[in-house]
């Protein structure tokens, strides 16, 4: 048995607590999104569930598409790089390794705000995408859904940036050789708001893993 993550409860705990140090005032907090900054993601996003999907049976994956996928359910790549090349240009970050609208909503509501999250570009995401049916043949949009929203597992990091650090984005993208895709903005008001490509709402029936659910 594997055992991690906010593991508080249960017969027996193993606590680790690392140190370490940041140049003064360049931490990555969760605490730090402002109305009208940008949101973005890292990396690719569902390829995780999507490889957990195949290997309980659920969906059928060509078995080269399954190892690529697999690699990425049992060794993701941490973004270090990327999180060092981020100092002092987001303004909020966390990793993603519950689901994508879970975490992000730890931002929110470190920072007091909301969120609209366009679905459109966080499906583009999923490596896979267009290679995967389920086992009855049949795309599953649901399903592409639930990998990319609230799948968990991908270990990205999820952050937030000003309009005009755009190119300071770009530029640690580059630098980290890390892809990012800016995938929605922050609102004033609290709340997550999902909406497609032509800004319709799309209704938010995703749940991210919670360890005691």
């Amino acid at each position: 048995e594997l055992v991690g993550g906010d593991t508080t409860q249960g017969p027996l705990n193993i606590c680790i607590t690392v140190f370490g140090e940041v140049p003064t005032g360049q931490a990555l907090l969760r605490s730090g999104a402002r109305p009208g900054d940008d949101i973005y993601v890292s990396g690719t996003l569902g390829d995780a569930r999507l490889a957990l999907e195949a290997l309980q049976g659920h969906i059928a994956l060509p078995a080269q598409v399954l190892a690529r996928a697999r690699q990425l359910l049992e060794r993701p790549t941490p973004r270090v790089a990327l999180g060092l090349a981020l100092r002092g240009v987001a303004s909020s970050a966390m990793d993603v390794s519950d689901g994508l609208l879970g975490d992000l909503s730890h931002i929110l509501k470190a920072s007091g705000v909301g969120a609209r999250i366009d679905t459109s570009l966080t499906t583009d995401l999923i490596a896979e995408k267009a290679r995967f049916t389920s086992a009855s043949g049949v795309f599953d949009a649901k399903l592409l859904h639930q990998c990319t929203l609230a799948g968990g597992d991908d270990y990205e990091l999820a952050f937030t940036a000003p309009p005009a650090r755009r190119d300071a984005v770009a530029a640690a993208s580059q630098a980290s050789g890390t892809p990012v895709t800016r995938i929605g903005t922050v609102l004033a008001e609290p709340g997550l708001q999902l909406v497609d490509a032509l800004r319709h709402v799309v209704e938010n029936r995703y749940a991210s893993f919670d360890h005691f659910g």
